[in-house]
This record gives C-alpha cells, structure tokens and sequence, in this order.
C-alpha cells in the first residue's frame, strides 16, 4: 500500500505542477549542478563529486583554490591544468530538463533561467534568455586586450597557460571563480527575472551556494516548485517538493 501512496501522490503532485503551470504567467527557473548531472557532468560537494575526485597531482591543493582567483593569478599553470581535466564540457549534450526548458521558452511559458552552471547545457539544448551568474566555460577573453575566444582556444591551446594572439597577455575563461564578483550583466537581469515571476522552479541545487540561496529569496510569487534529489533549504515554503530526477519530473510538463 505504500508504494501505491507513494505513486497516488506524486501523480496528484503532476497534475498540481501542470495546474500551476497553466496558470502562471511569468515562469522562471533556478538551476544548479544537478540539472547537468543527467548529463554525466559530476557536481562539485556531493559523495560523487569533482572535490570528492581530485587527481593525485593536485591533492596538496584545497577543491577550491584550484578554481579561484588567487590561483589563476599566483599558479596558472595549475588552474589551466586542473580546468582543462575536469570542466570541458564541449562533447556533453543537453539531458531531458535542459530540453524541457527550452520547449517552455518556445511555447512563451518560461520568462528565463538562472543558472549556476557553466557547461553551456540551456544554451545547446535551445534557451535563449540563460542567465549564467558563475560565468561559462564556453567562451574566454584575453584579460588586456579584451580579445574574446570560443571554448576551444583555452581546451585545445598547447601552451600551458594561454595567450592573446594579439596582444600576448593571458586569455582567460568566462567563469566567477572563487574571489570573484558574479558578474554585472547576468545577475542584473537574474534579479529582474526573480522579482517578476509568479513561479519560480529551483532544479538541482540544495541552495547552499551563497549566490542561488540569494536568487531564490529575492522570488516573493505565489508558487514556488522544488525539484531535487537530495533535500533543499526552503521546502517548507515551497507549494511543491519532488525529492527525484529533475529530468522525469519537467518531463511530465505538457504544454
């Protein structure tokens, strides 16, 4: 009898996520590391994330600092190497959530996602309005010249730390590394975004990362869906909780 609780539940639970759906006008969506984890790209804390996996090499390092500011300036021969190993996402495809997304977007049901992610997954799956407040890893700029670069000039690039063609100074990628402001544009337009929705879905973070917890209390609408594996902080005011795959649950979206 549990079971078939369980499954009575969460199909009630659909038909309220379609209901809210339909009524809402102005649908956005918070997005972390487990949207992308369907895609085979690890998260970061978690038992089988990237801190969790470090290569020998770079054991003698905090997780952090390889991803830092202060690395990339005192040690960039290490921030190139551990960056290259561990965050190219460029052969990965977007999973059933990212695609699900961009289906809203088309049909004018989703205003815009705000995403933590830097692997580029929304844009490829068809999103348009992403607005990415760790930066991406798909793009680099050259930090003299400004010169910008597609992902392939720093993955690809044979000198340990890359160089400007034009200037030579060190070309860089568009991430928020640790010790870095989010960046202007995305969280100005992420604002915007969570202070006129009347429905916010948050997806694939448990909402312990400084910047999405901020995100997600600037939402003051009536309906707020939580969709993620583990528990989030927030579910007590949330109309909605699914405690599974974020890729099953939009899934059962019908537009």
């Amino acid at each position: 009898m549990k079971g078939s609780r369980q499954s009575l539940d969460y199909e009630q639970n659909i038909e309220r996520l379609n209901d809210i759906i339909r009524e809402s006008e102005h649908i956005a969506f918070l997005g972390g590391a487990g949207v992308s984890t369907e895609s085979g790209i690890p998260d970061f804390r978690s038992k089988d994330g990237l801190y969790r996996k470090t290569e020998k090499r770079f054991r003698s390092y905090r997780p952090e600092y390889l991803l830092s500011h202060e690395c990339l300036r005192s040690e960039p021969e290490v921030f190139f190497d551990y960056f290259r190993r561990n965050l190219d996402a460029r052969q990965v495809l977007p999973n059933a959530a990212h695609l699900k997304l961009a289906e809203m977007e088309r049909a004018g049901k989703l205003d815009g996602i705000v995403t933590q992610n830097i692997d580029g997954l929304h844009q490829k799956a068809g999103s348009k309005a992403v607005w990415e407040i760790h930066g991406s890893a798909m793009h680099s700029h050259c930090i003299s010249c400004g010169k910008t670069f597609d992902a392939d000039f720093v993955f690809d690039n044979q000198e340990k730390t890359p160089h400007c063609p034009d200037c030579g100074k060190m070309v860089r990628p568009d991430v928020t590394l640790y010790g870095e402001m989010l960046p202007d544009e995305a969280y100005e337009n992420a604002v915007n975004l969570m202070n006129t929705a009347d429905c916010l879905i948050i997806g694939g973070t448990s909402l312990e990362v400084g910047s999405a917890a901020r995100m997600a209390h600037l939402f003051h609408g009536p309906h707020l869906i939580i969709i993620n594996k583990g528990k989030t902080k927030m579910e007590a005011m949330a109309e909605l909780v699914f405690h599974d795959s974020i890729g099953k649950v939009l899934s059962e979206i019908r537009l």
